[in-house]
C-alpha cells in the first residue's frame, strides 16, 4: 500500500461504521461517480443521489435515537463526507449541509423542538443553513434580516444569499437580529423556518464555476411568521451557536476539500503511470516523482490532522476552533493545488472535460471562500498567539 493507503487502512472504525462506509463506496462507485460529470454539465439537482443517500439512512448518523436516529462517530461522517464529494463535489455539499444546518438545533434545542424537527432530517429531509447576506459575508455582525416579536410569533423580514440547498430545504435554520436590540453582537438570533412558511420565496439560483448540480439560491422573507417556540434558546444567543456550529462545520469543509482532491490525485497518479514520452512512463521522470511526492505529502499531513479533529470531537472536547481553522485551511489551500497540478500532470487532456480533473479544479475553488475565507482563518489562527 502506498502512504495514503496505509492512512485509510489505519482509520479507527467500529464494525457497523466500516460496513456502513463500504456501502458509501460502493454507491459512489456504482451511481454518483458516473452521473456527476452530466449533473456539472446540465446543473440538474441530483436527486437521484440524495433519494439512495436516503436509502442508506445517512442522515440517521448524526441524530440521536431518541429522535429516530442511529448516531455514529464523527469520524465516520467525515469519512462518508470525503467519499461522497470525492465521487461527486455536488452531492457532497448537498448531503454535508444536512449535518451543518442540524447541528446547532441538537446541541442547542429545546426537547420540543428536537421532537419537532429531528425526525424530518432523520428521515431524509433536506436542510439548509441561512448565514450569508449581500452584506454580511464574513462579517456576520453586518447581517441585516431582522426577527420582531410579536405575541406568540416572529416576524421575519430581510434576504439570504449564497444559501446552499435553499431552493430544496425542507427546513432552514435561519439567523438574523432580534429587533429592539442595538448591540449586534447581543442580538444575532437563530430559528427554525420551514419549506412553504408565507412571506418566504425563492428569488434564483446561481450559476457557478464549480459544484454546479449543489444549488446555491438566494432567498427573501417579507413578513414571514413563524412561532415563537421555533426561536432556539434565547434572544441573542444567535452568535454563541454560530460559532459553536462552524468548528464542527469547518472540518466537515475540510473533508469534502480532501475527497476533491484524492479524487485529483489519484487520477494524477493513473495517468502518469500510463502516459509515455519518449519510450518512457511519465511517472519515471524526476521532475513528475517530486510533484507527486509534495502532493501526496501535503495529502497525508492533512488527512492526518484531520482525523486528529475528529477524535478530539468524538472525545466530547470543546476547544478546538483554531485546530479547525488550521485543517480548513490548509486542507482546501491543498486541494486547490492538488487539483491545479493534476490538471498539469494530465496536460493539454488535463484542460479538457473529457477528463474529471478539469472539473475537480472547479469544484476545488469554492471551499478556499465558504464556511470563512481563507483569510479569515489565518487572522483567526495569528490572533491566538496574541500575548494578553
Amino acid at each position: 500500500m502506498n502512504i495514503l493507503q496505509r492512512l485509510d487502512a489505519s482509520l479507527s472504525l467500529s464494525g457497523e461504521e466500516s460496513m456502513l462506509l463500504d456501502s458509501v463506496r460502493a454507491l459512489c462507485d456504482e451511481q454518483i461517480a458516473p452521473a456527476a460529470a452530466e449533473h456539472d454539465r446540465s446543473g440538474a439537482f441530483p436527486w437521484k443521489n440524495v433519494e439512495a443517500i436516503n436509502m442508506l439512512g445517512l442522515n440517521a448518523m448524526f441524530i440521536p435515537e431518541e429522535y429516530g436516529g442511529a448516531p455514529l462517530s464523527y469520524t465516520c461522517y467525515l469519512a462518508c463526507v470525503r467519499e461522497i464529494a470525492k465521487a461527486c463535489a455536488s452531492t457532497g455539499i448537498i448531503w454535508a449541509t444536512n449535518f451543518h444546518a442540524i447541528k446547532p438545533l441538537i446541541e442547542y434545542g429545546s426537547e420540543a423542538q428536537k421532537q419537532q424537527f429531528l425526525p424530518r432530517i432523520a428521515e431524509g429531509a433536506l436542510g439548509s443553513l441561512a448565514i450569508t447576506e449581500p452584506s454580511a459575508g464574513s462579517d456576520a455582525l453586518g447581517m441585516r434580516t431582522t426577527f420582531t416579536e410579536d405575541g406568540d410569533a416572529i416576524v421575519i423580514n430581510g434576504s439570504k444569499t449564497f444559501i446552499t440547498n435553499g431552493d430544496v430545504a425542507d427546513q432552514y435554520l435561519l439567523f438574523g437580529k432580534w429587533a429592539g436590540i442595538d448591540d449586534p453582537r447581543k442580538s444575532i438570533s437563530v430559528l427554525v423556518l420551514e419549506k412553504g412558511t408565507p412571506g418566504l420565496s425563492v428569488l434564483g439560483t446561481e450559476h457557478k464555476m464549480g459544484t454546479r448540480a449543489s444549488s446555491t439560491a438566494s432567498l427573501a422573507f417579507e413578513n414571514c411568521r413563524v412561532p415563537r417556540s421555533n426561536l432556539i434558546g434565547a434572544p441573542g444567543d444567535g452568535l454563541r451557536i454560530l460559532f459553536g456550529s462552524l468548528n464542527r462545520s469547518r472540518p466537515s469543509v475540510a473533508a469534502h476539500a480532501l475527497g476533491i482532491a484524492r479524487a485529483a490525485f489519484e487520477d494524477a497518479v493513473a495517468y502518469v503511470n500510463e502516459r509515455r514520452q519518449g519510450g518512457r512512463r511519465i511517472v519515471e521522470f524526476q521532475g513528475v516523482q517530486f510533484m507527486l511526492a509534495d502532493l501526496a505529502s501535503e495529502l497525508a499531513l492533512c488527512e492526518s490532522w484531520m482525523w486528529r479533529i475528529a477524535a478530539m470531537v468524538d472525545a466530547g472536547e470543546k476547544d478546538f476552533g483554531i485546530e479547525a481553522s488550521a485543517l480548513k485551511l490548509r486542507a482546501t489551500d491543498a486541494a486547490m493545488r492538488i487539483t491545479t497540478d493534476a490538471v498539469q500532470l494530465l496536460g493539454g487532456y488535463g484542460y479538457c472535460n473529457d477528463y474529471r480533473v478539469e472539473r475537480l479544479m472547479r469544484d476545488a475553488k469554492i471551499t478556499q471562500i465558504w464556511e470563512g475565507t481563507n483569510q479569515v482563518h489565518r487572522q483567526l489562527i495569528g490572533k491566538s498567539f496574541l500575548i494578553k
